[in-house]
């Protein structure tokens, strides 16, 4: 019976016209406000570096993917001015490696030796927990990178999951994330940039 009375208060209480839904913070509203903020939309950004490079650059992760899979070519170099350590390469793309990029290379960097290529973007796979105190709460998330090209699916694993904390804050017009630090709650940005990779 008291379950039933309070069903029927809450139910009461959301005929006001100031109740909606965004004022319960569940796993499908926390869903949806994360995959819907400006932060986690932002996609992962791949920098493709031609032209005289350093051996640490050239040596890179990112690099030795692009080199085996034939996207690029270095040829050893003298080091220009600034550019270190020893040995230098100079960096092309391959022929294969231009009919990969072409359409991924924007026209105002075009020709250029640092090219900003979106690779990859975010997408959430659970709510893997929702905590509440007042007007303030934490909600943990699993999320993984989902390739938007050849390049992305070259440089990021999608099976690999990542686990990140974010503060949400109720307001008037319901349950917001926190695009700033706040009252001890991490924001979405924050909470993006520290993620770890889960076991």
């Amino acid at each position: 019976m008291g379950t039933f009375k309070g069903l029927l208060l809450a139910t009461l209480l959301c005929l006001v016209p100031a109740c909606s839904p965004r004022h319960f913070l569940t796993h499908r509203l926390a869903a949806d406000l994360i995959s819907a903020s400006d932060a986690f939309k932002v996609p992962q950004v791949f920098w493709l570096k031609t032209g005289a490079v350093s051996n640490k650059d050239f040596i890179s992760p990112d690099s030795l993917v692009l080199q085996h899979r034939g996207w690029i070519i270095g040829t050893q170099v003298k080091c220009p001015p600034g550019v270190d350590p020893p040995p230098c390469w100079d960096v092309v793309l391959s022929p294969h490696g231009v009919d990969t990029f072409k359409s991924l290379i924007s026209e105002s960097t075009r020709g250029g030796t640092l090219m900003p290529i979106p690779v990859a973007r975010r997408e959430i796979l659970d709510i893997s927990g929702v905590s509440k105190a007042g007007n303030f709460g934490d909600v943990e998330f699993l999320w993984h990178w989902v390739a938007m090209n050849d390049v992305g699916s070259a440089l990021y694993d999608s099976g690999v999951r990542y686990r990140s904390t974010v503060g949400f804050r109720n307001y008037d017009d319901g349950w917001r994330v926190q695009t700033e630090p706040l009252h001890d709650n991490q924001s979405l940005h924050d909470a993006l940039r520290t993620a770890q990779p889960t076991p």
